[in-house]
């Protein structure tokens, strides 16, 4: 399920920096280029929680 792009316009990390995110539709996740975190979109809706988010590389 692909996101509204009004929503990915509108869509930051939820550290400090509050940098945009960028969508990854094929992996279903959103990933924040200054902290590399990956978040989950799952049913459609983004995880943006940090303890949620992992790291490039780990497992999920």
């Amino acid at each position: 399920m692909a996101l509204d792009s009004q929503l990915l316009e509108i869509l930051a990390c939820p550290d400090t920096h509050h940098t945009p995110l960028s969508y990854d539709a094929a992996e279903a996740t959103l990933t924040c280029p200054e902290c590399t975190r990956i978040f989950e979109v799952r049913d459609g809706i983004p995880v943006l929680l940090l303890d949620e988010a992992r790291l490039p590389g780990k497992a999920s």
